[in-house]
C-alpha cells in the first residue's frame, strides 16, 4: 500500500477498455467507507454515460482529452440535499449556509474522492482530477441536473493508462512537518534545493521538459486570481450566505 501510494501519477491518456458496473461499484462502496464528519456523507458522483453529456462536460471543464478516453468520467460533487431530506423526515431545517458547513461537505468529498482512487489504482487503473469542473460550474450544474445544495467541486476520470507519467518529486518532509510550533525559518533553504529537485525532473522526464523550479511555477501560479465568479455561484447554490 505504501509503494501504491508513492507511485501516484496522474494519468491523461487512457485505452479504449471499458471498466464494468461490478468493478465501478466495488471501487465505489470501497470510496464509501471513507472517514467522514459526523457521519454526515456529504457528497454524491455523477457518473457521466450520456455520449452528448460526456461531449459537453469535456467542453465545458476544458479538459476534452481526458473525459473523451476515459472508462469512467466522473463528477464529485458537496452534496447537502439529501441531509435537507433526511432533516424534513423530522420536521426540521438544516442549516447549511455556513462557512463550517460548508467545509464539512468539502472535506467529506475529498476524502470519498480519493479513496476512490486509491482503490481504483489498486486495480491498476490510471485517474486524472479535474479541477476544470469549476470553469463553468453553472453550466455543468445545469447539465448534471444539479439541485440547489449540491455543487460540483472537481471532476475525475478513470481508465485502463495508455501512457504513464513520471512521479514528481514532493516537497521533501521537513517542508511539511512543524513540531509544536510553526516553523517558517527553515522555508528559504528548503525550497532552494527543492527548486533544483525539481529542476532535474522537468529536464530528465520523457516529455514536455522544462527548465523551471518549484517556486517559479508557484509565483506566477498563485499571483493571479482565477474563477471569482465561485462565491456568487456558491452562495446561489445555497452555501456560504454566513
Amino acid at each position: 500500500m505504501l509503494d501504491l501510494l508513492a507511485s501516484h501519477a496522474s494519468v491523461r491518456k487512457y485505452k479504449d477498455e471499458p471498466i464494468s458496473d461490478d468493478t465501478f461499484h466495488e471501487l465505489l462502496q470501497a470510496a464509501q467507507h471513507a472517514a467522514s464528519s459526523n457521519f454526515v456523507q456529504a457528497y454524491s458522483v455523477v457518473r457521466v454515460k450520456d455520449p452528448g453529456k460526456r461531449d459537453q462536460l469535456a467542453e465545458l471543464s476544458k479538459n476534452r482529452k481526458q473525459y473523451e478516453s476515459a472508462a469512467l468520467p466522473l463528477v464529485f460533487c458537496a452534496d447537502f440535499k439529501r441531509l435537507e431530506r433526511a432533516a424534513a423526515l423530522h420536521g426540521k431545517e438544516i442549516i447549511g449556509d455556513t462557512a463550517e458547513a460548508f467545509l464539512v461537505a468539502v472535506i467529506d468529498t475529498a476524502l470519498f474522492a480519493q479513496n476512490f482512487v486509491v482503490a481504483a489504482e489498486s486495480k491498476g487503473y490510471g485517474i486524472c482530477y479535474i479541477g476544470g469542473v469549476r470553469n463553468n460550474p453553472q453550466e455543468i450544474s445545469d447539465l448534471l441536473g444539479l439541485p440547489d445544495h449540491v455543487v460540483p467541486l472537481f471532476g475525475l476520470t478513470v481508465g485502463v493508462p495508455d501512457e504513464r507519467n513520471e512521479v514528481k518529486p514532493r516537497l521533501p518532509a521537513e517542508a511539511i512537518l512543524h513540531e509544536d510550533t510553526y516553523d517558517d525559518s527553515r522555508y528559504d533553504e528548503i525550497l532552494k534545493d527543492y527548486d533544483q529537485v525539481m529542476k532535474d525532473y522537468y529536464q530528465q522526464r520523457s516529455s514536455n521538459r522544462k527548465n523551471i523550479g518549484w517556486t517559479d511555477g508557484m509565483a506566477a501560479f498563485m499571483s493571479q486570481t482565477r474563477r471569482e465568479y465561485m462565491l456568487e455561484f456558491l452562495q446561489s447554490k445555497g452555501f456560504l450566505k454566513k
